[in-house]
């Protein structure tokens, strides 16, 4: 039996959220390695079969996803698969790849969490661009303004706020561009919520005031500290189920007929801003719900 778990954060680098993660594993007595995606190897000559730098000559015995690094979609691919393949190898994987499929294709979010019953905006998502032309036409003149997002991406970056159909980009080369088009949400609130879960508990959440329509806090948001309401802590519970996350970062915001919508929901969130006015240690929480769903029969 080994003296101590060896566990495989994924990320990177070594930044804040590893460090926070690293004090949380110390205190299970657990040896935490930093192990990057793009350093890892399939090989069917060897055993395992899936090889991180650090664990040659045995699997680690969980792996925390912190970051899945970017890149064309062989190498997202690559990266995914060894994530499948750590859990066929009975691995714990937290967030695992068919958790973080279903949530980073926003897609796919808006899908399960309209059919799941909850609310969420008007969604349209084609290759087409004319298609995507009408669709915003349409919006457009029913005095709506539309939200063209890319399906993979996270912290407000290349996201277009389009108020006439010039502004609609088409596609750059032959290969199809994919039009995720969201009605947006007009708000009488200035700001939206950041609701943090992990399993079934609300751990934190926070106001976010954008410098404009967008609230993201990597964007510059100033974020508050708040206590959530019981329609919001539901609400947010019930949208991570539908994507079948272990935690995540789910995006609320009142819409002006006070209906309370899902924007987005994050399976590899950030807390740095949270915890900076969070009286508890979120990292703590992400750790203690790892070791308690684990599966590991090293101990």
């Amino acid at each position: 039996m080994k003296e101590s778990l060896e566990i495989a954060l994924i990320s990177d680098t070594c930044g804040w959220h590893c460090q926070q993660l690293q004090a949380a594993f110390d205190a299970h007595q657990a040896k935490t390695s930093i192990v990057s995606l793009a350093d890892c190897i399939i090989s069917t000559e060897d055993q395992p079969n899936i090889r991180l730098p650090g664990f040659t000559k045995h699997k680690p015995d969980g792996a925390f996803v912190r970051g899945v690094p970017g890149g064309s979609l062989e190498n997202v691919v690559f990266y995914l698969d060894i994530l499948h393949g750590l859990e066929r190898l009975g691995v714990h994987v937290y967030n695992n790849a068919s958790m973080i499929e279903r949530s980073v294709d926003k897609a796919m979010t808006s899908f399960l969490l309209k059919n799941a019953g909850i609310n969420t905006p008007p969604t349209w998502v084609t290759v087409d661009y004319q298609k995507a032309c009408e669709i915003s036409a349409r919006l457009i003149a029913e005095h709506q303004a539309v939200v063209l997002k890319p399906i993979f991406g996270s912290q407000g970056k290349d996201i277009q706020l389009i108020s006439d159909i010039s502004q609609l980009p088409e596609a750059e080369s032959e290969q199809p561009r994919v039009y995720y088009l969201q009605q947006f949400v007009k708000s009488t609130q200035p700001h939206d919520w950041r609701v943090f879960v992990v399993g079934d508990q609300i751990v934190s959440a926070m106001q976010r005031y954008g410098k404009d329509w967008l609230h993201n806090a990597a964007l510059g948001a100033e974020c508050r500290y708040t206590a959530v309401s019981d329609e919001m802590a539901k609400l947010a519970i019930k949208a991570v189920r539908s994507v079948g996350l272990f935690y995540a970062g789910v995006d609320l915001m009142y819409d002006i007929n006070n209906i309370l919508q899902v924007i987005e929901i994050n399976s590899i969130p950030s807390w740095k801003s949270l915890q900076e006015i969070s009286s508890v240690n979120i990292a703590e929480y992400l750790v203690d719900y790892f070791m308690a769903t684990r599966y590991c029969s090293a101990i």
